[in-house]
């Protein structure tokens, strides 16, 4: 009950027990008398009117206020409750989730494994079509073509591919192969064929989305108009595809959506979802040149090392004037990142102060390989560096190097190999894509496109260990580095990286982008009534990590245990939606 409603009930109230005392006749003798209700309503009006003009005189407390003060204590506590119950299902996520965890260790914090996390084995990665998902259009049955034209670099572009897929399946559209940039700052002329394999990327998706590798020449011919060319405002929602794609595209046959990158909305139905993940993790298969070479380099770096780390280092100019920040290069880097930033006429001002404080600058090799030191990785481990060109090259290198001489590059491991990949800068990055995802550990210095997409791909491949700096804690303690010994540097460091490690627990619901936190594809592993994993787990019997029931069983008791399992089950029967 609201407080203006009870408010509003304890006036009536008192009000209307007032008045029936009054019309009862019950006088200040306590006696009943019918014949004097006149006199009784003169009285009353002669005693609101003393109130108002002698406010020192006491009275006795009528049994009205009373009863309406507590009808208001009343409205105040159901208010205060129906907060409490509209926020309860949140709060007992979040206490699911550590009570998880906190159960296992004991309650303890222990300290954190550098090279795996001691939960990954009880999820798995599940993407498979809901029973209830309808199979797809056929080409002559579908409402048109759509033509995708994708946008920016490598994994920006495998975002936009991804979620064409989903657009078609929302339009009941007929996909032609999406068209890959070629005008953008990597001027890569690379085609779709040439980096993916397009046959497998039509058949694994056969079941969801009709794909075409062109338009047929008879639709060409038979329209009057060439396709219409649209760009959607970014991050649409479904409803914005069927309102103002789906006529058009009824209408004309072929349409064509431009610069189709984070066109579509991060949140959809769970079965869309899947069907993300599908595309994203299955039917984007690398051609043969660019897996084997890639796979030739991961081996190379395993002979040498048991297990090695991969750093993707985003340190090029451009990208550094992107962000406004400073870096310690004095007037000379002042200068230069300064005309660079003059490309973008739209860029505001920044302090680069104001935005290291905010975590929004990319770290230093120099910085990456002290937040590693100070984790644990010892000066013998093998790194992968993945990157681009590095502003000030060598000597932005260096320190690096110093605190990990076992330093790695593909064009170090590949040497001739490389070559013919040298003039396509999309074909090099899917090499170190690659390597990168077969790492033991992923570590990133940003927050870009291929650091999103590779950690919800290891999220999905076991939650292989990845490492995202907190770049905002980080920044306060690099700044006071020298005021501290090192022993105290890294214990700080380890306490702020918490949280960033690629834990399973990270993992939530609407969290971030979904293409780095898939959490409609990331299940729990079903348990037996002992809290032991069940390894015939079936496929029926998923339940994605944002779902109410998870992973509740691991932590009850063994009655709670069996019955939770069950009760998942039959939840997880009834959950599936059509697509």
């Amino acid at each position: 009950m609201g407080v203006s409603k009870a408010w509003r009930l304890s006036l009536i109230s008192a009000n209307k027990l007032a008045l029936l005392q009054n019309l009862n006749g019950y006088g200040s003798n306590g006696n009943n008398n019918d014949d004097d209700d006149d006199d009784n309503a003169n009285k009353l009006q002669a005693c609101w009117r003393s109130t108002a003009t002698t406010p020192l005189q006491r009275k006795p407390i009528s049994w009205s206020l009373v009863c309406g003060l507590m009808l208001f204590g009343l409205g105040l506590i159901s208010l205060f409750t129906g907060h409490v119950a509209s926020d309860l299902e949140w709060y007992s996520q979040r206490l699911v989730n550590r009570s998880f965890y906190s159960r296992l260790d004991g309650g303890r914090r222990e300290p954190i494994d550098i090279w795996k996390s001691k939960y990954s084995k009880y999820f798995y990665g599940c993407s498979e079509r809901g029973r209830h998902f309808a199979p797809a259009v056929r080409e002559r049955s579908s409402n048109g073509y759509l033509l995708i034209a994708t946008s920016g670099g490598l994994n920006q572009q495998r975002t936009g591919i991804t979620d064409a897929v989903v657009v078609a399946r929302i339009l009941n559209a007929t996909l032609v192969v999406p068209e890959l940039d070629h005008h953008s700052y990597w001027k890569d002329n690379s085609d779709f064929i040439s980096i993916f394999d397009v046959d497998w990327f039509i058949s694994s998706l056969a079941k969801d989305v009709t794909i075409v590798k062109r338009v047929p020449d008879k639709v060409m011919r038979s329209m009057e108009k060439p396709p219409y060319s649209m760009r959607v405002p970014r991050k649409s929602a479904p409803e914005y595809y069927l309102d103002q794609v789906l006529p058009l595209l009824l209408k004309r046959r072929v349409v064509q959506l431009t610069k189709f990158d984070y066109r579509l909305a991060n949140n959809l139905d769970e079965e869309l979802q899947k069907l993300r993940c599908r595309v994203n993790y299955r039917a984007l298969r690398f051609t043969k040149p660019i897996k084997g070479l890639g796979q030739k380099l991961v081996l190379r770096m395993q002979e040498m090392a048991k297990r090695f780390i991969a750093v993707h280092l985003r340190f090029e100019p451009d990208m550094l004037a992107f962000s406004g920040c400073y870096y310690g290069g004095g007037e000379k880097e002042r200068y230069e990142l300064g005309e660079i930033r003059k490309r973008w006429a739209t860029l505001p001002d920044l302090s680069p102060e104001g935005e290291r404080k905010r975590g929004k600058c990319p770290l230093t090799p120099h910085e990456v390989g002290l937040m590693l030191r100070a984790l644990g990785f010892a000066n013998d481990t093998y790194l992968y560096v993945a990157s681009g060109e590095i502003y000030g090259g060598e000597e932005t290198l260096r320190p690096l190097r110093e605190l990990f001489p076992n330093f790695y590059t593909k064009e170090m491991l590949a040497g001739e190999e490389l070559k013919p990949f040298l003039p396509f800068s999309s074909r090099l990055a899917a090499i170190d894509y690659i390597v990168c995802d077969k790492s033991d550990v992923f570590v990133t210095n940003n927050n870009g496109n291929m650091a999103k997409v590779l950690a919800g791909r290891r999220r999905y491949m076991g939650h292989k260990r990845t490492i995202r700096p907190n770049a905002k804690k980080l920044s306060a303690l690099f700044m006071a580095r020298q005021k501290m010994d090192w022993d105290t540097f890294a214990r700080k460091v380890k306490s702020c990286q918490r949280g960033f490690m690629g834990d399973p627990d990270e993992m939530r619901l609407g969290r971030g982008e979904f293409q780095e936190f898939p959490y409609s594809c990331v299940c729990e592993k079903p348990f037996n009534d002992n809290g032991t994993i069940y390894n015939g787990y079936h496929l029926s019997d998923q339940v994605a990590m944002g779902s109410v029931t998870k992973i509740k069983s691991t932590y009850d008791d063994k009655n709670q245990v069996s019955e939770s399992t069950n009760t998942k089950k039959e939840k997880h029967g009834s959950s599936r939606r059509p697509g």
